[in-house]
C-alpha cells in the first residue's frame, strides 16, 4: 500500500514493477544482474479519486504517456530494492505535485506608507544624479 495523502492511497496491485538491466558504468555487475526498475502505473484503471485522475490526465508531464500511463525508470542505485523504493518515491512525488491545489492570488494594493517611501527614495536618487552633473560657476 502506497500512501499519497491521508485519504488517498494506492494498492500495490495497481503498480506494474519489472526488473530490467541497467545502463551505464558498473562493469560485470551491470551485465549480469537486473537492478534497474521499470514502474508503470495506469491512471485510468487506478483506484484514485476522480479529481486526482482528471488532474493527472490533464497535466502535460514527461512521465505521463498519451494513453494515461505513468512510466518511471529508476537505475541510480546498484541494488534492485533501493531502485524500487526510488521509483515509488518518484511516483508519489509526481502525483502529489500534479494534484496539489494552487493557491489563488488575491490582488493587493500598496499601502500609503510604501508609496511615500518609494517616492522619497526616487527623489533622493534624482538629487544624487543631479549632483553628478557639470559644475557651473
Amino acid at each position: 500500500m502506497i500512501v499519497i495523502s491521508r485519504q488517498v492511497s494506492i494498492p500495490d496491485s495497481e503498480l506494474t514493477i519489472t526488473a530490467i538491466r541497467a545502463q551505464g558504468a558498473g562493469g560485470q555487475h551491470v551485465n549480469k544482474t537486473s537492478t534497474a526498475i521499470h514502474l508503470r502505473f495506469d491512471i485510468r484503471a487506478s483506484s484514485l479519486p476522480e479529481y486526482y485522475k482528471e488532474r493527472l490526465l490533464e497535466a502535460n508531464h514527461h512521465l505521463i504517456s498519451a494513453d494515461g500511463v505513468i512510466i518511471i525508470k529508476a537505475q541510480e542505485y546498484r541494488s534492485q530494492e533501493m531502485n524500487r523504493e526510488a521509483a515509488i518515491a518518484r511516483l508519489v512525488a509526481v502525483i502529489q505535485t500534479l494534484t496539489a491545489e494552487q493557491k489563488s492570488r488575491r490582488p493587493t494594493r500598496p499601502t500609503r506608507a510604501s508609496k511615500e517611501r518609494r517616492l522619497t527614495s526616487k527623489a533622493q536618487k534624482s538629487s544624487v544624479k543631479n549632483l553628478r552633473g557639470k559644475v557651473r560657476y
